[in-house]
């Protein structure tokens, strides 16, 4: 197991889980209770399930994809370690991992 550290928008929870590998962090996410969305369930056709990684984490992870930072240039408070949850696949490099959640969410499908 692979544990992750989810950190509340403003700073003052955190709260540790298991996730299992090859588990994408959305998913551990919303089995935790964090607040994503994750509207479009991983098609990458939005953006509410956008998370802020921790500086010392953002490089262990597997570069974003072009359509990945198009979707984040859509993320409210989007910053140089956003990343969409649905797009992180846990694997043991990343035990540790620290996401916070971002303070709102912008859905694409509500207009």
């Amino acid at each position: 197991m692979i544990e992750v550290r989810f950190v509340s928008a403003d700073g003052t929870r955190i709260q540790r889980v298991q996730g299992a590998e090859g588990e994408r962090l959305l998913e551990v996410a919303q089995n935790a209770g964090q607040p994503l969305e994750g509207t479009c369930e991983g098609q990458m056709a939005c953006s509410t399930c956008h998370v802020i990684v921790a500086p010392e984490d953002f490089g262990r992870l597997v570069p974003a994809s072009e359509e990945e930072e198009d979707m984040l240039d859509l993320a409210m408070g989007a910053v140089r370690t956003s990343r969409l949850a649905c797009q992180i696949m846990l694997r043991p490099e990343l035990y540790g991992l620290t996401v916070q959640m971002p303070g709102g969410h912008r859905d694409m499908h509500r207009r």
